[in-house]
């Protein structure tokens, strides 16, 4: 009987050390071990407008992904001349079939070239945040400016729009995603309003740093 008793405890020690070190396995997984999907829900800025295809820098941020290794997949959702309206009308059905873990917000720039209404482009963007975010998603929203040529005080509206709504949301804010383009002639194309592929992976660096914390 003494000895049954032994290999009783011996088994259950094993056990026991076979259940610590799995635990500690788990628990030793890299941060980004979990597969995740970024939607990204722009305009030209976004689809590749006037550049080659897999040159713009969506393409290049799943480029990135792959080279660090981190376990994602970019769903590009962006539409040439696409407002922050049609954005809000498009995102329900891209929450439903894709599920993403984050949502990338890049409109609003083609609203403020219409001279559309601050109020209607804040009220579309608070529901396309609102929205992402009651679906589980995480939001990285990218801040527009437009030229001071439209008005100062319509153009400081609209540059603070972005930043008001990142405060009171609660959620990531790339203040400007144009930011480090001032030279039109050598990173924009022949319009000077469309980045040109030696802009993309400025884009990219822009926001980069905030998508990564999202990842985390």
């Amino acid at each position: 009987m003494q000895v049954k008793k032994l290999k009783h405890k011996s088994w259950l020690a094993y056990y026991m050390l076979s259940s610590l070190v799995w635990l500690l396995a788990l628990f030793a997984l890299p941060a980004y071990s979990a597969s995740k999907t970024v939607l990204v829900l722009g305009d030209s800025l976004s689809a590749e407008y006037g550049l080659v295809r897999g040159k713009g820098w969506v393409s290049l941020l799943q480029n990135q992904l792959e080279t660090t290794k981190i376990d994602a997949k970019v769903i590009n959702a962006s539409i040439s001349g696409e407002t922050t309206a049609g954005g809000k009308t498009r995102l329900t059905g891209l929450l439903q079939q894709h599920k993403p873990s984050i949502v990338i917000i890049e409109l609003g720039g083609n609203d403020g070239l219409r001279g559309l209404a601050l109020k209607n482009t804040e009220a579309n963007l608070r529901d396309m945040i609102k929205q992402a975010s009651a679906s589980k998603a995480q939001v990285l929203l990218l801040g527009m400016q437009i030229p001071p040529n439209y008005g100062v005080a319509y153009s400081k509206q609209f540059a603070q729009t972005f930043t008001e709504l990142g405060r009171e949301k609660n959620v990531k804010l790339v203040r400007f995603f144009l930011a480090g383009l001032e030279d039109t002639d050598k990173f924009f194309q022949a319009d000077h309003i469309h980045p040109n592929e030696l802009a993309q992976s400025i884009l990219l660096s822009n926001i980069w740093p905030s998508l990564l914390s999202l990842l985390k």
